[in-house]
């Protein structure tokens, strides 16, 4: 398994930026698909944005409620994956976790199952 530390988290005012790291372990980072999901209190934890890739390169997918706003990217040199947050509003206030998996495609990529490791999370907290 894959060890995935995240990092970014914190306190911003509502339509400002914050930008999720999370570092990876592992000799062949590139190949696999990473997500980001988050968890708000009382909340069963959610799909943000996965990225993969494919011989025809590579994919990203986001939720609707974070489509257009957030920005999934991977820089393979560095074994790091980012989310980076846009316009953030109250209701991304979450545990936001950071999860590899060996690959995922289309649907698959949207869903907890398909992501075999998981980071410790880091908390946003989107005040109003």
């Amino acid at each position: 398994q894959v060890q995935l530390v995240e990092s970014g988290g914190g306190l911003v005012q509502a339509g400002g930026s914050l930008r999720l790291s999370c570092a990876a372990s592992g000799r062949i980072f590139s190949s696999y698909a990473m997500g980001w999901f988050r968890q708000a209190p009382g909340k069963e934890r959610e799909f943000v944005a996965a990225i993969s890739w494919s011989w025809s390169g590579t994919n990203t997918y986001y939720s609707d409620s974070v489509k257009g706003r957030f920005t999934i990217s991977r820089d393979n040199a560095k074994n790091t994956v980012y989310l980076q947050m846009k316009s953030l509003k109250p209701e991304d206030t979450a545990v936001y976790y950071c999860a590899a998996a060996n690959y995922c495609s289309g649907v698959g990529c949207y869903k907890e199952k398909t992501f075999g490791s998981w980071g410790q999370g880091t908390q946003v907290t989107v005040s109003s």
